[in-house]
């Protein structure tokens, strides 16, 4: 069951909403016929970032924050949102300093058949000790890596710890518990786009679409 804290701070996406159609935004020339519609427009995108900042620096803005990034789907999103703290920080008189570390996770089973968590990032994250961290993540959808990642970091006696999805799946084993702060709920479709990809495609996209069958078809390894 979705947390109704950060469920009324996101925007909800309906499971029978069909998406805008794409002749209505420009995209991509090649991407033609690849897409099925355009879920969330890239304007839209960012008016949600800033919003995001802003809960962010009510929250955690009094001291430095250290940021993980996981790549690789969420490096546009941290990038615009570093950016989105950062500028309103200044302009609050009230300016802070911000570190990203990039991370990526892989999950696996193991010889029991439990989950094991890989981290390839940096060898050390003592940093963390004594610090406000911030996760970012660009989807969530069972939650259960980003529950073993945060398990990981609260190892390194971080003072703090939030994390920040821009996109959360709803589906039916999805995360028990929500990111601390959320941008979008969205039906359990394949999305591409900002930085999301298909086998490497459509990171160019600065729309978050839902793609198509034929897109699937093309560009299966």
């Amino acid at each position: 069951m979705m947390e109704d804290r950060q469920t009324k701070q996101a925007v909800v996406i309906a499971d029978d909403w069909p998406g805008y159609e794409l002749e209505l935004f420009t995209y991509p020339e090649h991407y033609r016929g690849d897409l099925e519609c355009l879920y969330i427009p890239h304007g839209i995108i960012m008016d949600r970032i800033e919003c995001l900042a802003r809960n962010i620096l009510e929250d955690m803005g009094h001291d430095n924050l250290m940021v993980l990034c996981v790549l690789k789907g969420g490096y546009k999103f941290c990038a615009d949102l570093v950016e989105s703290i950062k500028a309103q920080s200044r302009s609050s008189d009230r300016p802070i300093t911000t570190r990203v570390e990039f991370i990526r996770l892989k999950s696996y089973l193991n010889d029991c058949s439990t989950e094991d968590l890989h981290i390839i990032g940096p060898e050390d994250l003592s940093m963390l000790k004594g610090k406000n961290v911030l996760i970012v993540e660009a989807i969530v959808d069972t939650g259960k890596t980003m529950k073993m990642l945060l398990q990981h970091v609260e190892r390194f006696q971080p003072k703090t710890v939030k994390v920040v999805g821009l996109l959360v799946k709803q589906i039916p084993s999805g995360a028990a518990t929500l990111p601390d702060y959320v941008g979008f709920i969205i039906p359990n479709r394949f999305v591409v786009g900002y930085a999301l990809d298909y086998n490497e495609y459509f990171r160019d996209l600065n729309h978050i679409c839902v793609i198509s069958e034929m897109g699937k078809l093309k560009y299966k390894l």
